[in-house]
């Protein structure tokens, strides 16, 4: 029996509306209040995207940058943007809560947005026109100009870091994990959230890509400037529908205090006993709507944070909860790095794979050309059609077999991901290499600007078989890292998702300046301004044998993982899902 059916309509998990009051299921949160979240998001992908995939093309043709310093400026960008939530995710927890950080940062995105799109519109501030092939011999940018350019950049990024990290735990945090109900309700939450993000993010890659290479970028960046703006508005719409969590302190202030509290007694005889260290009454969690957890036995040393010494002030006395809680974010760290290869991997789609399709045939017929940029629409699709398939046929074949309700373990999930990283890359080096033995067959090898006899196409494999990657692979890891979070923590848990891409896209710039100048000191650069005079098959080989090794890191680094102990009823959770997965199958 669920909790609504009993009679008492108040959420269990201790949110509540903007003024703090205890609010009733059914009228805030569930799917009515994430589809004003929904819509939002598709509107802002398709603002985000609408910059960030075709950025390296703006940079080359606009600013005349190389290759590798272009691709290094994208990607220093991207990892900016999935940096900062880490600094949003303090904000959350420490100070304002999830809905204010929001808000104000989604206001400091739009004027960052603002004031890109004023950056390539108005003359004197939009760098100077050049048509010449070699991006070295034109007029030079000046420094007010991309002072301009990349200070909105960066502002943009700042804002993205209350935005990102906040609002995917926002719609979670409309399903109340202690109704079984709504526990499975929250299952599919992420598929599908991926699944109506991405609609915003085809839209940029077909429709604004081609407006900023045929129309103009002032239109091109003035669009997803209108679309965040129209996206901000929908979400404050849902205000009266959405559920709250209040911010319960900064979780990297807890986790200090746990670390330096277990070196402080590290010296301490360990007790065996459990009254011998610190806990709260559960009533205390009950009011606050949480829930204690109990001692586990990884990372024993931090136990000796809560073991009662006399001592009692915060930095030498911790609760169990506290503890626990620590080492559930420290145990999640393996997993994090096992991600940052892909990340760099997906990094590449929006830099080196599109400059490979600037060399290429893009006609398709009469005189339309698809942009480079618009061949990552592909991978959009690719997701899409993924995510179905592994929502509605994988997962009801696969959990037959293991009695999993997901059908396999997140942390399996994101395992067959990393295998088709390992699987694109070696289809990119493969590629790559006809698409050079063309351009020799053809004599222009040394010819710039000049675009080779074979149809942009031929780069399709790699881009869809990064689409189903992102669908096992990303989807999996912003799942795992918020549902693995505590409660109390499950912001800096989404970011630890977004510190992978982040930390991914700097690997990315350090890889590709790294081997840039190691190849171009042993003699021919594997990555040059000319891409037919360039090696990017070796390049992307390495790619494969890096994904390949970190795979190898990943199987160890999970071995040990122990998945975090439920805090509802295990047992009436369990015949729910039974009712629900008896319910499909007769479907």
């Amino acid at each position: 029996m669920t909790v609504e059916e009993a009679g008492d309509d108040h959420t269990k998990d201790g949110t509540v509306d903007l003024q703090g009051n205890p609010v009733r299921r059914s009228i805030r949160g569930r799917w009515k209040a994430c589809s004003f979240l929904v819509v939002y998001e598709a509107f802002e992908r398709m603002a985000y995207y609408g910059i960030s995939s075709n950025l390296v093309i703006y940079m080359t043709t606009k600013l005349h940058q190389g290759t590798v310093k272009s691709a290094n400026n994208v990607t220093n960008w991207v990892g900016t943007v999935f940096l900062t939530p880490i600094l949003g995710a303090y904000v959350v927890d420490a100070h304002l809560g999830r809905y204010r950080t929001f808000v104000i940062s989604s206001t400091i995105y739009f004027l960052g947005m603002l004031v890109l799109t004023l950056s390539v519109s108005i003359p004197g501030i939009k760098p100077p026109e050049c048509s010449m092939a070699n991006a070295e011999d034109c007029e030079q940018t000046s420094i007010l100009q991309l002072a301009v350019f990349f200070g909105a950049l960066y502002t943009l990024a700042i804002g993205t870091g209350g935005t990102k990290a906040n609002i995917s735990t926002i719609g979670a945090d409309q399903f109340d994990e202690t109704d079984p109900k709504e526990k499975i309700q929250k299952m599919s939450f992420f598929n599908w959230w991926m699944f109506s993000i991405f609609f915003g993010t085809l839209f940029a890659n077909t429709v604004l890509v081609y407006v900023q290479d045929n129309v103009g970028w002032g239109w091109g960046y003035g669009i997803p400037t209108l679309g965040l703006a129209i996206s901000i508005f929908v979400f404050l719409l849902g205000t009266p529908f959405y559920r709250h969590k209040l911010p319960t302190g900064s979780p990297f202030m807890k986790m200090t205090r746990v670390i330096v509290a277990s070196f402080r007694k590290a010296n301490a005889p360990m007790a065996r006993s459990l009254t011998q260290f610190h806990e709260l009454p559960s009533m205390e969690y009950e009011r606050k709507g949480t829930f204690p957890i109990q001692s586990t036995k990884s990372l024993r040393f931090l136990d000796r944070a809560s073991l009662k010494t006399g001592i009692t002030d915060q930095w030498n006395l911790c609760t169990i909860t506290e503890v626990e809680e620590t080492k559930q974010m420290l145990n999640m760290l393996p997993a994090m790095f096992a991600t940052f290869v892909p990340s760099a991997t997906v990094a590449q789609v929006s830099t080196l794979f599109v400059k490979q399709g600037t060399t290429l045939n893009a006609r398709i017929a009469g005189n339309f050309s698809i942009p480079p940029a618009s061949l990552t629409a592909f991978v959009t699709v690719s997701i899409l059609v993924s995510i179905v398939l592994y929502d509605r046929v994988f997962v009801k074949v696969t959990r037959k077999f293991t009695g999993n309700p997901r059908g396999i373990t997140l942390l399996q999930r994101m395992g067959v991901g990393m295998i088709f990283h390992i699987l694109l890359m070696t289809v990119a080096c493969f590629t790559e290499r006809y698409r050079l033995k063309v351009a020799a067959d053809h004599g222009l090898v040394h010819q710039k600007g000049v675009k080779l006899p074979l149809s942009i196409f031929v780069l399709l494999p790699q881009f869809m078989l990064m689409g189903i990657a992102d669908a096992f692979l990303e989807v999996a890891k912003l799942e795992f890292f918020y549902d693995q979070a505590p409660e109390c923590m499950k912001s800096l848990g989404a970011s630890y998702s977004l510190t992978s891409l982040g930390i991914g896209n700097f690997l990315s710039s350090f890889l590709l300046s790294t081997v840039s100048k190691i190849t171009k000191k042993r003699g021919k650069g594997w990555i040059l301004n000319n891409l037919n005079e360039s090696r990017l098959d070796y390049y992307y080989l390495f790619f494969a044998l890096l994904n390949f090794v970190n795979f190898l890191f990943f199987l160890v680094a999970v071995k040990f993982y122990v998945y975090r102990a439920e805090v509802t009823r295990p047992v009436d959770v369990k015949e729910e899902e039974a009712n629900v997965m008896g319910v499909e199958e007769n479907e």
